[in-house]
């Protein structure tokens, strides 16, 4: 979610949804030590919950971002060890970390070590011909006996060459029975289980039967998906608003933004999606698509766009 799930979008998506935990980008390591601390982890209070997602293979340089990412307030840390793409692979981390599984073992204690809040880890459940069950498990194994609180799963493995991320997304087959067993043979490490998951059915499903979902691009390219997870999923029955409603309570956060000289298209991106399925969504993505990039513009793209889409068809 590189680039997806950044600070504006997470503050949007938390208006629609009070409870469902908030993840960050992926943020190397280099990028918190070397770069602008203040720029990557800075975050709205309203955010949380909200766990930090690090991407790196050094354990000291892990620990001490984690360490960062505990006093600027995260309620989590997250290892990526599930990302395949060629950028991530040359910088030794994400997927290609399950070829050292005694490696991501001393990350996750370093990090535990380090910190107070819990540390997870997502993975995929193995790498190009290392996916046999035996492999998955003794590496889920050694981060559980280095501390590692919850897993996120991520039902596909993972081909490191030969793939575009993309197509390591959906080519690689779903197998939720992994999934299963490893609940079967680790029942007190907390299960998350990743991918394939489009609709809240699907995540009451698995809900009932691991230890919760994560949804990724579907909730970012339909964020109104999370509307009804409150009630569904957390029992949550305080009143839906609209997503009209939701852009109004929006649009002072737009405001504040633009005063720090953050340009419109960097947040109205992210709501492209908010209006699928309903009648005017064609034209709301249309106006900001071309309108939000222009030097000047401001709250009044996105109520122009937004009266573009009639009230009564979109709760």
């Amino acid at each position: 979610m590189l680039d997806w799930t950044d600070k504006h979008f997470r503050f949007f998506a938390r208006l629609i949804s009070r409870h469902t935990w908030l993840y960050s980008e992926m943020i190397t390591t280099g990028a918190l030590i070397h770069g602008d601390t203040g720029r990557f982890l800075r975050f709205d209070p309203a955010e949380h919950p909200l766990a930090l997602q690090l991407g790196g293979s050094d354990p000291a340089e892990l620990a001490r971002c984690a360490r960062m990412g505990a006093d600027w307030g995260y309620d989590e840390i997250n290892l990526n060890v599930g990302c395949p793409s060629d950028r991530v692979q040359n910088g030794r981390f994400g997927a290609c970390l399950m070829a050292e599984p005694e490696l991501v073992a001393d990350c996750v204690a370093a990090m535990k070590a380090a910190v107070s809040i819990p540390v997870s880890v997502k993975t995929r459940i193995g790498i190009d011909d290392r996916d046999s069950y035996e492999e998955l498990a003794d590496f889920v194994t050694r981060i559980s006996a280095a501390g590692c609180d919850l897993l996120v799963l991520h039902a596909r493995k993972a081909w490191l060459q030969g793939l575009s991320p993309r197509e390591n997304r959906e080519v690689p087959p779903l197998r939720y029975d992994v999934a299963l067993q490893l609940r079967a043979d680790f029942p007190r490490l907390p299960l998350v289980l990743n991918g394939g998951i489009t609709t809240l059915e699907q995540a009451q499903y698995w809900c009932e039967r691991l230890d919760g979902v994560m949804i990724g691009r579907e909730a970012y390219q339909n964020p109104w998906l999370l509307a009804a997870a409150d009630s569904e999923l957390f029992g949550d029955a305080h009143p839906l608003p609209s997503r009209h409603q939701v852009l109004e309570r929006f649009y002072p956060y737009v405001e504040r933004c633009l005063g720090e000289g953050v340009p419109l298209n960097s947040i109205s991106r992210h709501l492209l999606g908010l209006f699928n399925g309903c009648p005017g969504a064609r034209r709301w993505r249309r106006l900001l698509s071309e309108q939000a990039h222009r030097a000047g513009a401001g709250v009044e793209v996105l109520r122009t766009a937004a009266a573009l889409v009639p009230v009564a068809s979109n709760a």
